[in-house]
Parts: structure tokens; sequence; C-alpha cells
């Protein structure tokens, strides 16, 4: 398990270590769970660090045996490939195959989820689902805010709007107006008044607990009155008016006096949109935490989160603003009692799979700690905080996001870490609820085994395309040449993935207990297109979905305002089931003849994805982030967009598709144009200026060139190494 640096690793950092039962830990961690973590807690470091001690001296050599089974399975699958090479794929004989080395395992019986104590944002409210990097204080408290945003600035800075101010500073009161229609539009469609239409109204009261609606000296209700839950201010002058619809709220925000309601007859000044009900607070993909210092970096703002005391000063226009967590949001019910709604996101926080160590704790026998099992037991106990508060989780559960985890062996050894951490921290059995992430093919093809093995704790499985494709060319590289990245989309064992992901969820039944996710709108500049084609994660069952920014949160949320998930999935259930065969279809190219200039273009493009990545990853340890692609559009780059590419020019150099000596000039050309691209950052060191002493370039050569023996494709151990050494070259 990333032995060939481990030893580098603990040399390099120059670690000062403790000695703590039968572990050395950095003086950093030791110093912060001590004094901050365990702090206020019934846990003390005495029984902390013995129950850790015990359980990851018994843990850690499974986690290796785990980490070698991929290995040895991988093997023998390249050896299959090898051996059948130049005929076609006969589909019985490869499952029998796979059974017989243990890949693909037999499916049991029909069984439901036994998850019990999951919050309303888990199991009623289908909505956006935000993931941000823990490693950023401020992003963080923006995405844990982001449960309510502004639908009309949300509107106005996006391309949704087309009047030509959009990127001006100034107001344009056209553009403003653009914006009130829209939404008085969609709310016609979906919170409609009877008698008549939301444009033009003249005001808003309650009498007799009814939303009253007044246009041209008529009063008017709304078609469904149920849908008018409770309001501020006076009744006969509220400040704001709360609308429900399909499980999520509005809030019109009446102030005559605002700019914004300059124009308003019924001096609406904003329409509020609960947006992102949960988020993912990530350790994992887009974090760059390499050492003892990031970790606990992590580790800290994730603590504050459950706290609820995190809190962030910056600069913004020559003033300091500070970021702290929202409060509830207070309102009266139409009944006159006194009500809240929650006032901020649902937090979810994602741990790091099985394969990487880290040299923040060194084992007795001289290894590092696998970092799965190092955050399983440090994010755990900071949500001690929250089970006393209830802030985050109303009904005391945590909930974990478990990534890249290879079949139904490791779902379970996911299981046996948690019921241990649960023991050591005196929790309830089962308190933790685990996330699945089907991103891993081993993972797709034994998904409903993988959930039995979690029956009692799982909360959310989501489909991850960029992972997925990874560790799909991973597997099948010995197979042939892969098809292009971007009919990757259509190929029928992409679809085949997505169907079954939600097939076997709601078999399992999930529906109305558990959440069921597509992955991530990448383009947070393309709003407009993002409103046309992510409606189609609710037809296509899945109850969240991700998004790439409060803004996005906000208009994705209205997509669950045309769709009635759960009515939906109830359709769903009855379909013709995704297939087996379907999903073991290998993407290979049959007989490519593309040209030099089809090549050298796709090539082109993932040499510059990978740059773009990559240089800021190693060099200003920035682990997701906006990169303008080959186009200058900018998308949502993390390690999953980075195992993809360069997987697929590992394996199209492999295939003899391209060489080693052509992908390595055009990356020397992509690192010019991605010089080019960040001339304006300050920060920003060019790769071009001397290839050979830019580590930022040697990385991103060796991810590709290095790609065929990374295990499993991934891109974390070259990164984690490269990255150490950068921070050294600053000491």
């Amino acid at each position: 398990m990333t032995s060939f640096y481990r030893g580098f690793r603990k040399d390099l950092m120059k670690l000062n270590y403790i000695k703590v039962k039968n572990l050395k830990i950095s003086s950093e961690l030791l110093k912060f769970v001590n004094e901050e973590l365990l702090k206020d807690t019934n846990i003390t470091p005495e029984k902390f660090w013995d129950g850790f001690d015990k359980t990851v001296h018994k843990l850690a050599p499974k986690n290796r045996e785990l980490i070698e089974k991929r290995k040895n399975l991988q093997k023998k699958i390249n050896e299959w490939h090898i051996k059948n090479k130049g005929k076609e794929i006969d589909k019985i004989e490869y499952k029998e195959f796979l059974k017989k080395i243990g890949y693909l395992v037999d499916e049991g019986s029909d069984f439901k989820i036994e998850t019990n104590n999951v919050d309303d944002e888990i199991s009623k409210i289908a909505g956006p689902q935000l993931v941000v990097p823990i490693m950023n204080a401020r992003y963080a408290l923006n995405a844990a805010n982001a449960r309510w945003v502004s639908l009309y600035d949300s509107l106005y800075g996006t391309d949704i709007i087309t009047s030509e101010e959009g990127g001006s500073e100034r107001y344009d009161p056209n553009r403003g107006q653009e914006v009130i229609k829209y939404v008085r539009e969609f709310f016609d469609k979906y919170i409609p008044i009877n008698g008549t239409s939301w444009k033009n109204i003249a005001g808003l009261k309650i009498i007799d607990n009814n939303l009253i609606i007044l246009k041209d000296d008529y009063e008017y209700k709304l078609k469904e009155t149920n849908k008018f839950i409770g309001h501020r201010g006076e009744t006969n002058k509220p400040e704001a008016v709360i609308l429900k619809n399909n499980n999520l709220h509005f809030e019109i925000i009446i102030n005559p006096r605002a700019f914004s309601a300059a124009h308003d007859i019924a001096g609406i000044s904003d329409v509020i949109a609960e947006s992102a009900v949960s988020t993912i607070c990530d350790n994992e993909d887009s974090v760059a935490a390499v050492d003892a210092k990031d970790k606990v970096e992590c580790y800290k703002n994730w603590l504050g989160l459950m706290k609820g005391n995190l809190k962030v000063q910056f600069e913004k226009k020559g003033k300091t603003l500070e970021r702290k967590l929202n409060p509830d949001r207070s309102y009266i019910s139409k009944n006159g009692k006194g009500l809240k709604l929650h006032g901020r996101s649902l937090l979810l926080i994602r741990n790091v799979g099985h394969l990487m160590t880290n040299s923040s704790i060194i084992l007795n026998d001289g290894k590092e700690v696998p970092e799965g099992i190092m955050d399983a037991f440090i994010t755990t106990a900071a949500a001690l905080h929250d089970i006393k508060r209830k802030k985050n989780s109303r009904t005391g559960s945590i909930y974990i996001v478990k990534p890249k985890m290879h079949g139904p062996e490791e779902t379970s050894f996911t299981d046996l870490i948690f019921t241990k951490v649960e023991e050591t921290l005196d929790l309830q059995k089962y308190t933790c609820k685990i996330g699945i992430m089907d991103e891993e093919r081993r993972t797709s093809v034994n998904l409903k085994e993988c959930i039995r093995s979690l029956k009692n704790r799982v909360f959310f499985i989501n489909t991850g395309f960029l992972d997925r494709t990874g560790d799909e060319m991973h597997t099948s590289m010995e197979a042939g040449p892969m098809i292009k990245k971007g009919d990757m989309k259509l190929s029928k064992w992409i679809s085949a993935y997505e169907n079954n992901n939600v097939d076997i969820g709601l078999k399992c039944g999930f529906s109305g207990k558990a959440q069921i996710g597509k992955g991530m709108w990448a383009a947070p500049d393309m709003m407009k297109q993002m409103m046309a084609e992510k409606i189609g994660h609710l037809k296509s069952g899945a109850n969240c979905a991700w998004v790439p920014s409060p803004t996005a949160a906000s208009l994705h949320a209205l997509h669950y305002h045309e769709i009635d998930i759960f009515s939906e999935q109830k359709k769903i259930i009855n379909r013709e089931k995704a297939k087996l065969d379907d999903l073991l279809t290998i993407p290979v190219a049959d007989r490519p003849n593309w040209s030099v200039n089809e090549i050298n273009n796709e090539i082109s493009n993932s040499a510059q994805t990978i740059l773009g990545y990559v240089v800021r990853w190693i060099d200003q340890g920035v682990g997701c982030s906006k990169v303008p692609d080959i186009n200058n559009i900018g998308l949502m780059e993390d390690r999953a967009t980075l195992r993809i590419s360069s997987q697929h020019i590992a394996n199209w150099i492999h295939h003899g598709i391209t060489t080693k000596i052509q992908v390595l000039e055009i990356m020397k050309e992509m690192a010019k144009v991605v010089d080019a691209q960040n001339k304006n950052d300050v920060k920003y060191l060019k790769m071009s200026d001397d290839y050979d002493k830019s580590i930022a370039f040697k990385t991103a050569c060796d991810l590709i060139f290095k790609g065929k023996e990374q295990p499993s494709g991934y891109t974390e151990p070259l990164l984690h190494l490269n990255r150490l050494e950068k921070k050294l070259a600053r000491v």
C-alpha cells in the first residue's frame, strides 16, 4: 500500500513524533486531538488513543490485504485479456472467469435496508447536494449556509437571464425585470394562484390563517392553500411569506424600501430558495492534504462546523468581512405558532478510501497509518459535539461518505471500522451512517451485495461518472484501445451503470429512506445549459444530485419543484432492469481509424486538463478549482477528472494509438497554454520556463507515463509524493 514512497515521506517532512501507546503521533495532530477535538466530550485522550491503538493494529493488516487483493485481481484480469487478445469477448465466459477469481460475487436474496434515525434531508426532502473542500474554511461555511440562497441574485448573475449587462457591476433594471418575470412565471406553474397570475400582484397579507394575494382591488388565494405555511412580521403587512412545495421552501421577502423592489408594486425585494439541502464536506478528491499539518487543518474546520463556532475573516473591496454559520430561520406558522426552519445544509463528511496511508501516525511496525481509519476516528469524534447539540443532525446520526471501495469485502471492512469507532467513542451501534460511492467497477457489478453488507448503516448511494470511467479503463487496460472520452457517455456500460444504481437502490428500499444520488455539473458558468440538462437526473430517479456552487444549488432546486421524485421513483421501480451484460461491456474502439488530427486533438484536450489541474495541486495545494479547459471554458476539476484523462492517454500509448514521444511534445505545448491561462495569478509558477525543473510538469507526465502501474489508476500516490517534495523545497 503506497510502500514505494512511505519511508521517503517520513524523512521528507521531518515530523516531530511523540510516542503514545504503540503509536508514534505527530505532535501537531496529538495536540489537536487532546486539546481541541476531545475537549468537552466524555472521551478522554487516554480512552481515545487506547481504542485507536488497538483498532488500528488489528485492522491495518486487513486493510493491506484488501489492497493486495485489488492488485492480484487486476493482474489476473490483465492476463485474461492478453490471453484472449483479438477475440470477441464471450460474456458468459467472461462472467464465469470474473466469478472464479472472486471479482464477481453471487447475488443473494432480496432485502430492504434497515437504516434508522436518518434526518428528513436524507429520507424525505429531495434536493441539490453540494460538495465542498473541507480544507477551505470560507468555502465550507458558504456551503453550509447554502441551504438558503437568493433566487433573484442567482438568476441575475448567470446566463439564464439574457440581457446585456450580465457581466457588469452596474445594475441593469431590464435584467432585474427579467429575473422577476422568470420567478413569477415559475410560481404560476408550480405554486399557482386561483383565478389570477403572480405577475403584477399588488400585495400579500394573511387573513384567517390563509395567504391573501391582492390584485386590482380583488383578493385571491393559492390553488393549493396548504402550500402557504407561514410568515414573518404583521399579518396585514408581512415582512416575509413562507411557501412550501415538494418539501422545499421559498421565502418571499417583502421590503418596499429595498433597491430591488423599486419597480415592484407588491414590494417584493427578493425570493429566497431552499437550495443545498445537504452538503458533503470533503476530505478526499477536492483537497490536497498530504501531511499532518494539512490533515489537522481539515479536521479543525470539520470540528468547527460540528461545534457551530467556525468563523473566518477575509478582505473584500477594502473591507474586512466575517463569515460564520447562519442561524435557523424563524417564522410564524399559519396557526400562529412560532416555528423554525433549519438554517443550514445537513453536513456529511467524506473520508478518504482504503488505499492511502498518512505519515501523521506511525504504527508499531514502522508503517504509516491507513488514512481512512484515521479519518474514521477523528471525523466521528468531531461529530460528538453535534450529538450533544443536535444542530446538524436532529436525529443524532453522523453521516460519513466513503469513496473508492471495491466490492462487498471492502464495504464490510468499512462496517467493521465504524463498529470499532462507535465502541471506542461510546456511541450507540449504527450511529455512524455510511454513504456508498458507487464509482469503482467491482462495486457497480456487485452493488446489491455491497449495500447488504451495510444495510443497517447505508444512507446514500451515488454514481460518479469520471472516477467510474477511470476505473473502467484501468481494469480493462489490456482489452484494447478505449473509445474517445466524449463518447463514453453514449456507451452501453455507462447507461447500464447509471440505471443499475437506481434500480438496485429502489429494490433495496431506498425510496423515502435514503439518498440515490447523481454526479456533478462541472461547468459553473453554464447555468442555462444546466437547467436544460440536469433535470434528467430527477427523471432518472435520483433524489439528490451534485452541484458546484450555492448559485447552482438554488437554480437546480427549481427542478425539484417541477418533479415529485418519490412519485417518479414509484414509476421507475417497475421498468426493465439494467443488465449485468451491458454493465460489463468494455468500451473499446472497434478497429479505430482516427486521423492524426483527431488523435492529437483528443490528447491535447486531456493533456491541457491534466496540466491545468496538477499545476495548482502541486504548486499551491489547491485540490479543487475552476480550471479553464482548452477552449477557456471554466470547469470544476478534482482528482476524478485527472484519473480519467491520465488513464485514457496511458491506454492509447499502451495500444499504439500514440507514442510517449508524441504525448510529451503535446504536454509541452499544452504547458504553454496553461501558463498563458494563468498569467494573472501572482502565485503561479510557469512550467514552460524549465520543464525539467517543474515538479508540477513532471507529476503531470508521470500520471500518464506511469499510469498503467498506478493502483486502480488512482492519482493520489503520485500527487502526494510530489506535493510533499514541493513543500520540502520551500522549507
